[in-house]
């Protein structure tokens, strides 16, 4: 059944009052999911922490209107900027003033791209290619289009790891640029970066780690003890990092970084126009013009809020949280982790059981972790360890829903979604 086209909206003929425009915003956000209870498992990374919060309320009416495109009018956000892309280097082993924030993961996936695009036709390449396992982010295959770029996408193993020989064999004389993921999205699980940057490094091409979801997280998991296979700057021929800092960095969205090893690499991502259009000269390290401050200052104080010690303390609830869900996940007859993930975030599903008819069920009693189309994704906050154990008895009673012969009208899965498609209009 489609649904229904919502009413068009019209410009009010009279202002409208603070409060009431304040009250309206509050009522509209009635099926707004409920975050803040920890009852969603992605989009928003919920960090347990009320000051870090109250915090980033006052960084970001600070910053309320100033404008990041002009560095020399607010160079307090080109330091903060600086700043806060250099301490990430310093945790990822990188190259101090090689990098910047982003609006995003895929903004700094699509930065990653153009690097490697413009590093290819330097070398005389007219059709660069960008390979990459199956498992890539999509933001990969979106800035090949934007970008006129091809991409091969290399099968996976049964663990959901890129094929090294399947990727050094798509390796050919046009490749701009191979791809790693630490970790990718949907099962968890991180890519063999030693292997991958090793085939760079051999055909003589740039090598770029996603790690948007894993890049705050995996040194400090790495401190804690977890096995952690090497993924960062330290590997020789890893040229350049994504790393968001609005997931485990807990700032507000949207904040990554894209840093580079060389700072060459990072002047290559700059654009600049030659002024003949009127309005002088024109540059920007990303794809926007205008950017907005408080991302930029809210990232910057994320990371001098929390520091070192304050991550890690998330990163141990992260861990605790994970491995409560996934051995109470597992101790559900019919369930199983669909691979053993590298981090805190991991798919599960069933052989024998209809898992929409579980996520349906979840659903009703107010759980929503994702949909993919092989099980429900969990991307575990620091909150979720004050509520793993009430999501795992939801999940037992929706498992015996699903057992019982409940059935499910629910369409296909959509990423980052946590209701049936029936419930979404376009």
């Amino acid at each position: 059944m489609t649904a229904a086209r919502p009413a068009s909206a019209e410009l009010p003929a009279q202002s409208t009052g603070a409060a009431h425009v304040l009250a309206e915003l509050r009522a509209n956000r009635h099926d707004d999911a409920d975050w803040r209870n920890g009852r969603i498992f992605g989009l928003i990374f919920h960090p347990d922490d009320d000051e870090l919060e109250e915090l980033l309320a006052d960084v970001s009416r600070e910053y309320l209107a100033e404008n990041a495109l002009n560095p020399v009018r607010f160079p307090s956000l080109a330091r903060l900027e600086r700043e806060a892309a250099d301490m990430v280097a310093g945790l990822l082993h990188g190259t101090p003033g090689a990098g910047g924030l982003t609006s995003g993961g895929t903004e700094s996936i699509f930065m990653s791209v153009l690097v490697a695009r413009e590093t290819a036709r330097k070398k005389g390449i007219a059709d660069p290619v960008l390979v990459t396992g199956i498992t890539a982010h999509p933001a990969f295959a979106k800035a090949c289009h934007l970008l006129g770029m091809r991409q091969i996408r290399v099968p996976v193993d049964e663990g959901y790891r890129l094929v090294v020989e399947e990727m050094r064999a798509a390796v050919g004389p046009d490749t701009a640029m191979v791809v790693a993921s630490a970790p990718c999205y949907p099962y968890g699980v991180m890519d063999p970066v030693e292997e991958v940057a090793a085939i760079a490094r051999e055909a003589g091409v740039l090598c770029h780690v996603d790690a948007c979801l894993g890049g705050m997280m995996l040194p400090f998991w790495e401190r804690l003890g977890e096995p952690v296979p090497p993924w960062d700057f330290r590997v020789e021929g890893v040229t350049s990092i994504s790393a968001d800092l609005h997931k485990y960095g807990y700032a507000f969205k949207g904040a990554s970084v894209l840093l580079h090893r060389d700072v060459e690499q990072y002047r290559t991502q700059w654009w600049f126009d030659d002024g003949a259009w009127g309005g002088g000269l024109y540059g920007s390290p990303t794809a926007a013009g205008t950017r907005p401050a408080p991302p930029i200052a809210g990232a910057w104080a994320a990371l001098r809020h929390l520091g070192e010690d304050g991550y890690l303390r998330q990163a141990t609830k992260v861990r605790d949280a994970t491995r409560r869900l996934m051995s109470g996940i597992e101790a559900i007859d019919g369930l199983s982790i669909t691979s053993t993930p590298d981090l805190c975030v991991f798919q599960f599903g069933s052989d024998v059981l209809d898992m929409k008819v579980v996520a349906d069920a979840l659903a009703e009693q107010g759980w929503f972790p994702n949909r993919q189309p092989g099980g429900l994704h969990l991307m575990v906050s620091p909150f979720h360890v004050r509520v793993a154990d009430d999501f795992l008895a939801a999940l037992a009673v929706a498992v015996d829903r699903a057992r019982d012969g409940a059935t499910s009208d629910s369409g296909p899965a959509v990423y980052g979604a946590a209701l049936p498609s029936r419930e979404r209009s376009a």
